[in-house]
């Protein structure tokens, strides 16, 4: 058997490992040392590697992010950060058809912009929005849909750990990513408003009926979310002014919200130590799966595969837009199976590669910056797709009264929303780019 064929062999075992549910950062670790073992025939040479490789991985500054984005949304919460978007977006938009649900989306999409993960979003908003929603009478299908579809803005709007590690992954700019992004999260946004729109017409009794809130009352609680505001534009406008670099702007970011969340009296000692615990658990997390994908990478570019594809792809003279479409189908098809981080780590390496011999007509930034968008937005579809998408169970888990096939049924439109904004995004990439041409 040659390498490149024990390459090919190993993706069945590590999806064979994921299907009997090994967690898929320990499932790639092994696979990579497996497959190094195929081909050398020594466990001196996967000593040597872990040794080398744990150490470069980790020792890198860039990584330094996520923990602080991470922890940026822990003080977020404690803060009642999330209640304030919640409350205000609620105020301005409630009274309408579908109104409740669509101030979800929309303070969903303030959180995600402070907090950058998608789980944390889901379950942060979950506990805000979920009770009213209930209250007022909307479905169990509605309502535990639009929060899990709501929860993605997280990773898609600035700050995103997801971005973080693409960046990483393919030598790209994180300040430039954060503003490509920018424009795609705010037509999310507002697609997933127009979803349910259209849902609540087309499914008569769905929606419920809240009051319209007088204007100073609007206005009280459009005052309460000045520190979301003053967080993001210190943030984002730091990393794209040049002050700091993203990196002290996350650090930055947690610090501001920490002392918010204090002055809130949501911070205490034991609250500061479990937003600690909580961080440091997610972060171990992430870097155990970091870790198995650098093993699993180096395996597979020990064993030609990746250079093999791109020289066949490239070869072949195949349609740049068909290689590109078969690839972000393979995501949404990965997404029914894998979490977003893993489908990142794992295929990126791969994949980014061989798109970068192919002609789009863009520079090769340009193209680094769209298609990391594009990968993002398809990732996203993975959180809410059956029947691994995690933000479904986050949200369902909350409300167990609710059988998850409704809390499927419930997440379609903003299915149907998400793949709808990714052709308009491969047909018009400006769209993605237009931003970062503007102030770069």
């Amino acid at each position: 058997m040659s390498n490149v064929d024990i390459g090919l062999w190993s993706f069945a075992i590590l999806m064979a490992l994921i299907f009997i549910r090994i967690p898929i950062g320990l499932s790639m670790l092994v696979t990579g040392m497996g497959g190094y073992y195929m081909i050398d025939g020594s466990f001196r040479s996967i000593s040597g590697l872990l040794k080398t490789l744990t150490y470069g991985q980790f020792s890198s500054y860039s990584l330094s992010i996520i923990p602080l984005f991470l922890l940026m949304g822990q003080f977020a919460t404690l803060g009642g950060m999330s209640t304030a978007l919640f409350k205000a977006a609620e105020a301005f938009m409630g009274h309408r058809r579908g109104g409740v649900a669509m101030a979800s989306v929309g303070a969903c999409a303030g959180f995600g912009a402070i907090c950058g993960s998608s789980l944390a979003t889901a379950a942060t908003m979950g506990q805000v929005a979920l009770p009213e929603l209930r209250r007022y009478g909307y479905s169990g299908a509605l309502s535990t849909g639009t929060l899990a579809a709501g929860g993605t803005l997280g990773i898609l709007i600035p700050p995103s750990v997801i971005l973080v590690i693409y960046a990483i992954l393919a030598e790209q700019n994180v300040a430039k990513l954060f503003m490509a992004a920018i424009v795609p999260g705010v037509l999310a946004m507002l697609g997933y408003m127009l979803a349910i729109n259209i849902y609540v017409r087309l499914v008569p009794g769905s929606d419920g009926v809240r009051e319209r809130v007088p204007m100073r009352e609007r206005m009280r609680a459009l005052r309460a979310v000045w520190p979301v505001m003053l967080v993001f534009v210190t943030v984002i406008g730091g990393i794209y002014q040049g002050v700091f670099s993203p990196t002290q702007g996350a650090a930055i970011g947690a610090a501001g919200t920490g002392l918010i969340a204090w002055l809130n009296r949501g911070l205490t000692r034991k609250t500061l130590m479990r937003a600690f615990h909580d961080t440091a658990m997610t972060t171990g997390m992430i870097f155990l799966i970091i870790l198995g994908a650098a093993v699993y990478n180096s395996f597979l570019g020990r064993s030609g595969l990746p250079n093999e594809v791109a020289q066949f792809v490239s070869g072949q003279g195949f349609n740049p837009w068909m290689v590109l479409t078969i690839i972000l189908i393979a995501y949404l098809l990965f997404g029914c199976v894998m979490d977003s981080l893993s489908m990142i780590l794992l295929t990126v390496p791969i994949f980014f590669p061989v798109m970068m011999t192919l002609d789009f007509g863009m520079t090769e930034t340009d193209f680094g910056l769209w298609f990391g968008i594009l990968v993002l937005i398809v990732v996203e579809v993975g959180l809410i797709t059956p029947p691994v998408g995690m933000n479904l169970f986050v949200i369902n888990s909350m409300a167990p009264d609710i059988p998850i096939i409704e809390t499927f049924k419930g997440v379609l439109p903003f299915v149907i929303s998400d793949i709808l904004r990714v052709v308009v995004l491969v047909l018009f990439p400006s769209v993605s780019l237009f931003l970062v041409h503007i102030l770069w």
